[in-house]
């Protein structure tokens, strides 16, 4: 894992058009270029260059490849992996070729669909009579005991299982047994009518009715679920034959499509091919060689650092071990981190966890946690296609490392489903809460928000010597001494921790009074005042716009006033916000303790379930109000003193790099 963003270098090269196309299938093999537009190039290059409109439309490519990917998907198999891609094997696609077998195959399964459509009309139907007789819901059900006066009862039959119903006579009697929907009363009716019947007043039969065809509704839904399963094992052997020709015209137009891409972003001239693109720096010789053998040396190459690009133009990459996924994806969703700057994944990590173990801590809870987590990643595993539920891939992940946090902070506790089986490593939670603890560490409840306002300030420190190492490597000097989220901001942050901690030491009377404190304070706010005059001095020195000194003045009081502002509240509110942490481990600890006494004053099995209810309720919703609480810590107190966002992605053109479909 990098601690930094990677290094990267701006590859420009030329090509002869005629190796071209196999320079583009070389490129694709690696996978590591993330293209630039050439358009972004100096204008009187551009004058001599020209795009080329493609012979094959890429939408098309795509709207073929997604009709042969729900074809393997009607047929559960799975799509090609991208490592069974050979760029060596690419040819120009014929898509009328394409069409007429994907027709041909369509057209075989017509059949078939029309068949599961209707079993699976025919389940629905049958499932929701059986549920309406199990939940006692007779008022949706239409049940009659009567006999036919003319027709045929076997026409009749079929008739009412096109409803989704249910006709079946009864043993040795000329009687039978009609169950359908309330709902269809409207149109049984008239048939019914229309077959003469006529309702039984048999009292005793009657109360049998729903029995007897209770059992046949229990053999009809057997049938119906192997019927379905029968036409489904025809659609997947049907599919399974022409796998192989699916697998070989998927590649195909995978390939070409991602080709195309590549072209897309090449500029020509008569004799010649022009592109571009980023490029970590640990594998621009491989990019180098790869050209240069595909183009047989006709090629000319040049490197440019990206230190002599202006920053917000160098995508970022960042390289992460695959176990640290979850936390990468929070980076990721929250922005792109700027290119050179620390890589917070890691530091995201800890901070996550380490919040979530303070709000949810006891073993038991952590380790259901932890076996719903292991359990979502096994069956998202063994069933690649199965869609992300209400527990996405990503979430089952996370859960794993949430269960094994709280699992190590309820030890830490002593808490294990509530109950302290064994001693606490450092204190019990659920005895400071109650305010009974002693000799302990912690005693009360004012013992653990001390916790959890020390470990906000450690978050902040974190942040901020992070934003110092950012601005360092960015040379942001003037920033990284005068900004309130810089060494003076640390500073001041530093001395109102110093005040604070005194006044509370001092039982709430006094400040601390050393002398140093107010000249310190005094030189820091007036260098953060002349911060906004600095920075115009040094702008103009470069070449700057000039203003008339009113409005420096102006902008520069207005800048101070915000960052003072900023600093004496901002870095309260953030220290303080801090203390949600302990109030959901209260609530955890309260609610335990509350399901326990509640429990304790019933015998038996009814004490035994509300302590079990008690637990589930818990892990729902306390575990998710953690989970949020810790996201939310992270993007707005923590992720605030040092990540900008203004990255910009690093999105490579590969066989095996997924994103590139989005461009």
């Amino acid at each position: 894992m990098n601690l930094f963003t990677r290094p990267m270098k701006l590859l420009t090269a030329v090509v002869l058009e005629q190796t071209s196309d196999a320079v583009v299938r070389a490129l694709l093999a690696l996978g590591v270029l993330d293209f630039v537009h050439i358009n972004k190039l100096d204008p009187q290059q551009m004058e001599r260059l020209s795009s080329r409109p493609s012979t094959i439309s890429r939408s098309a490519l795509e709207d073929m490849r997604h009709r042969v990917e729900a074809l393997l998907k009607q047929g559960h198999i799975t799509i090609p992996a991208a490592d069974t891609l050979d760029v060596k094997r690419v040819e120009t696609p014929q898509l009328e070729q394409y069409k007429q077998q994907i027709d041909a195959l369509s057209a075989s399964l017509l059949s078939l669909k029309e068949k599961q459509k209707d079993s699976n009309q025919q389940l629905m139907s049958l499932e929701e009579l059986r549920r309406y007789i199990l939940e006692d819901k007779g008022e949706y059900l239409d049940l009659r005991l009567g006999e036919l006066t003319h027709g045929k009862a076997e026409d009749l039959m079929l008739k009412i299982s096109g409803f989704g119903g249910l006709m079946e006579p009864v043993a040795g009697t000329e009687k039978f047994i009609s169950l359908t929907l309330r709902r269809d009363v409207s149109q049984v009716d008239p048939l019914l009518e229309k077959f003469g019947w006529v309702e039984s007043s048999d009292v005793e039969l009657q109360r049998q009715a729903l029995l007897l065809i209770k059992t046949r509704l229990d053999e009809e839904h057997s049938k119906a679920l192997k019927k379905r399963g029968a036409i489904e094992q025809e659609v997947d052997a049907v599919v399974a034959s022409h796998q192989v020709q699916l697998y070989a015209i998927w590649s195909n137009l995978r390939l070409n499509e991602l080709c195309d891409q590549i072209k897309s972003y090449f500029a020509y001239t008569r004799n010649t091919t022009l592109f571009s693109g980023w490029v970590p720096t640990d594998q621009a010789m491989l990019v180098e060689k790869a050209i240069k053998e595909a183009s047989e040396g006709q090629c000319v190459i040049e490197w440019t650092e990206a230190s002599s690009m202006p920053r917000e133009q160098v995508p970022v990459a960042m390289t992460s071990p695959k176990a640290l996924a979850p936390f990468q994806k929070i980076v990721n969703n929250y922005s792109t981190p700027e290119y050179g700057t620390v890589n917070p994944t890691i530091f995201v990590m800890v901070a996550y966890l380490s919040m979530f173990g303070l709000m949810f801590a006891d073993v038991g809870q952590g380790l259901v946690l932890l076996l719903v987590g292991l359990m979502g990643s096994h069956s998202y595993k063994t069933h690649p296609l199965k869609p992300d539920g209400m527990l996405s891939r990503n979430v089952t992940s996370l859960l794993v490392y949430l269960g094994l946090s709280s699992m190590v902070f309820g030890a830490l506790f002593g808490s294990y489903f509530g109950l302290p089986l064994l001693p606490a490593l450092w204190f019990n939670y659920e005895a400071a809460v109650a305010g009974h603890s002693q000799g302990s560490l912690v005693n009360d409840v004012y013992g653990i928000l001390g916790i959890t306002i020390r470990f906000g300030i450690i978050i902040i420190y974190t942040g901020l010597v992070l934003n110092w190492v950012n601005l360092i490597r960015k040379k942001a000097y003037l920033t990284l001494f005068l900004d309130k989220n810089g060494l003076l901001g640390g500073l001041l942050f530093g001395i109102g921790l110093f005040m604070g901690f005194g006044f509370v030491r001092s039982g709430y009377r006094t400040f601390p009074s050393q002398s140093w404190v107010a000249p310190v304070v005094t030189v820091s706010l007036f260098l953060l005042f002349a911060r906004g005059f600095i920075s115009y001095f040094l702008s103009v020195r470069k070449g700057g716009e000039r203003h008339e000194i009113s409005h420096v003045i102006l902008d520069s009081v207005m800048e101070f006033l915000v960052d003072v502002l900023e600093i004496f509240t901002g870095y309260l509110s953030n220290t303080l916000s801090f203390m949600r942490v302990a109030g959901l481990g209260i609530a955890h600890a309260s609610l335990m303790e509350s399901f326990k006494q509640l429990s304790s004053m019933m015998d038996g099995f009814g004490g035994v379930a509300i302590f079990i209810l008690g637990n589930v309720l818990v892990i729902v919703l306390e575990g998710l109000s953690a989970g949020i609480q810790s996201l939310r810590l992270n993007y707005y107190e923590f992720f605030s003193r040092y990540f900008t966002g203004k990255g910009v992605a690093y999105e490579p053109v590969g066989l095996s790099n997924t994103r590139s479909e989005k461009r």
